[in-house]
């Protein structure tokens, strides 16, 4: 009888996100007290990830099948993408989301140090600097701008990027705040 041969981590996909969002974490815990338990977003081309935990290890980590480009390259067949396409992508993002619910560890900070989540700081009206802390109506506020876009608002008009990848990780980012109660992101540079 053939037993199938084991798959090499290596091989899994994810295996490098999961390596990479374990290095955020071990950079990024150290913006929170050593008490504070944290968890370390990545929303990355492909997946997005996440590593929580109170210690300078994670003790939880998750890859999602949702990324940026994969979400805008599946849903998003025009620039800005229309209503119907965000209510696709919504449903779907929502699904994966949610997975994270029993990784994460409680009462966790959320931080993140993406470039896309450090425009949307930016977009929302935050300081510059090394620490922004995002409040969840403030990215909400963001996101209200890109729905109007979706439905006609010309994009310049608020001052949004015209990408998709930047309309899919906002709104992996809205979904995963709202869905997961998180109040703010700190946006580490």
């Amino acid at each position: 009888m053939n037993e199938p041969s084991p798959i090499r981590p290596s091989t899994v996909p994810g295996a490098a996100a999961e390596a990479d969002i374990r290095t955020r974490f071990r950079g990024l815990r150290a913006h929170a007290g050593p008490q504070v338990a944290v968890t370390v977003l990545h929303i990355g081309a492909e997946h997005t990830a996440i590593a929580t935990g109170q210690g300078d290890e994670a003790s939880g980590v998750l890859v999602l099948d949702i990324g940026a480009h994969k979400t805008a390259r599946q849903f998003f067949k025009r620039s800005p993408p229309t209503p119907l396409e965000m209510e696709h992508a919504i449903a779907t993002v929502e699904d994966e989301v949610i997975r994270a619910v029993p990784v994460l560890a409680p009462g966790t900070a959320l931080l993140c140090a993406d470039a896309l989540v450090r425009e949307v700081a930016l977009l929302a009206g935050l300081a510059p600097g090394e620490c922004m802390v995002m409040p969840l109506d403030a990215m909400e506020r963001v996101f209200e701008r890109l729905a109007a876009v979706a439905e006609g608002r010309p994009a310049v008009r608020e001052g949004l990027p015209q990408g998709t990848d930047f309309a899919a990780a906002l709104l992996i980012l809205r979904e995963f705040m709202h869905h997961l109660r998180f109040g703010a992101i700190t946006v580490v540079a």
